[in-house]
């Protein structure tokens, strides 16, 4: 591993650890597999498969296909209109790339996803179907989008770490609003978030002060929308 000179945003030079390109392929690897908007439906994917009594008035929807519908209007909320979003963006000439590497191209992403989530709430409040530890997951994740674009101009808030924030926030949240014993996959979760929060690092993508504010964006709501709904 070699140093690099690096021109921070701030106009400061300072020296940085360059990586090998394997290393960083690997990296890059990593930030897609754990890309923040996999993170709603690796959410449900982890209570249906945990927890499937707390999610069985959604069954009445179909008996065929059970709790395939849900996974559909997660997908399409979380997967489907983000991506959509960012793509017509790039094909007008909002957004100079669609890995958004600036604060300036996360503007119009970020209020587009921000609806999208309070509209997946909301629905899942009046709905009153799901359980209210799942509605405060959304209602968290509208929370920490919303901070996020806030902060975003001031600072390129990772949002990688401030979606696995949000799983270690929800995880937390079922230890303390529902008295459940998280304790495995709150070890996993911070293994992973780890892993994570190194791959952005090795790809400087964020700083660690970046990195950590998304962490703490992430966990700080989860928690907040817990106490709002299930406390």
């Amino acid at each position: 591993m070699q140093e690099q000179a690096v021109l921070d945003r701030d106009g400061h030079l300072h020296m940085e650890p360059e990586f090998s390109p394997s290393v960083r392929a690997f990296a890059q690897a990593i930030s897609w597999l754990a890309h923040p908007l996999f993170i709603p439906l690796l959410v449900t994917f982890l209570v249906l498969q945990s927890i499937p009594e707390y999610m069985v008035a959604f069954k009445s929807i179909s008996k065929r296909f059970a709790f395939d519908t849900l996974y559909f209007r997660v997908a399409i909320i979380s997967l489907g209109f983000p991506l959509l979003t960012v793509l017509l963006a790039k094909a007008l000439g909002f957004i100079s790339s669609i890995y958004m590497k600036t604060q300036r191209d996360r503007i119009i992403p970020y209020i587009a996803v921000i609806i999208y989530y309070f509209w997946a709430f909301y629905t899942f409040l009046q709905e009153g179907r799901a359980p209210k530890f799942y509605t405060a997951f959304f209602l968290g994740t509208f929370l920490s989008i919303s901070i996020a674009f806030i902060s975003n101009n001031f600072i390129k808030t990772s949002m990688h770490t401030v979606g696995w924030g949000g799983i270690i926030g929800f995880l937390l949240s079922l230890a303390w609003g529902m008295h459940m014993n998280v304790s495995i996959p709150l070890v996993i979760t911070f293994f992973v978030a780890a892993i994570v929060a190194t791959a952005r690092l090795i790809l400087h993508a964020h700083t660690p002060r970046e990195v950590y504010l998304g962490f703490f964006i992430g966990i700080i709501t989860q928690l907040a929308a817990c106490w709002i709904l299930v406390k």
